[in-house]
């Protein structure tokens, strides 16, 4: 069942739009309602249920790439889709960092620093809606891949040897991660100041997924 408020308009669905209950969305939702169980897994001390948080996690950052291209290939983009699926995928990496950080597993400042780039990041780029839209970038992408593997890796019951390797892909993730966000907003401020000069700003394609 959808309403035009619910829809995109999308070639080969009846009134052009395609339903907001499909099976990308379904997808996102599902992902959203694994991020309460991810945090009860982790609280438990026994490292069979370290390695359930790690499943779940790696499920869950599996269909945030599945649901993106279904809905691509499907036609199945909808305007609930374009809001749930930054919700979920911002929920699901949030719920670990500060899950990490409040099992002492990971620095708070880490946590605080990429947590606050997502939000000013997100609120900057509605700020600026009205002047045109900020495309995902390819930094933004790899920003997005080095957070899930970092965090993945912080996650698996590894020795105490081995910890080294999920604190350098933690460190790689907090660099592109700062300098993705001041890209933004260097983009941000070309975007207004574009606007102001009267240049119409480049708008991406309405199927892309976004990742910033």
């Amino acid at each position: 069942m959808s309403t035009s408020g619910d829809s995109v308009a999308t070639p080969g669905y009846p009134g052009g739009s395609a339903p907001t209950l499909n099976i990308a969305n379904v997808l996102t939702m599902t992902r959203l309602a694994m991020v309460p169980l991810f945090v009860v897994c982790m609280f438990f001390e026994d490292p069979l249920w370290r390695f359930a948080a790690f499943t779940v996690f790696v499920l869950a950052s599996v269909t945030d790439r599945i649901d993106g291209e279904l809905a691509r290939r499907r036609n199945l983009v909808t305007n609930f889709g374009k809001l749930a699926d930054p919700i979920a995928d911002k929920a699901l990496t949030g719920a670990a960092l500060v899950v990490l950080s409040m099992l002492s597993e990971l620095w708070w400042w880490v946590t605080l620093v990429i947590l606050g780039r997502e939000l000013a990041i997100t609120a900057l780029r509605y700020a600026v809606l009205r002047h045109g839209v900020i495309p995902a970038s390819r930094g933004g992408k790899i920003k997005t891949v080095l957070q899930v593997v970092a965090i993945a890796a912080f996650l698996f019951p590894l020795p105490a040897a081995l910890m080294i390797v999920p604190q350098v892909l933690m460190a790689a993730a907090l660099l592109v991660t700062v300098i993705t966000g001041l890209d933004y907003v260097v983009q941000a401020y070309r975007l207004r100041r574009d606007a102001s000069g009267g240049v119409t700003a480049l708008r991406p394609h309405p199927n892309a997924q976004d990742s910033s």
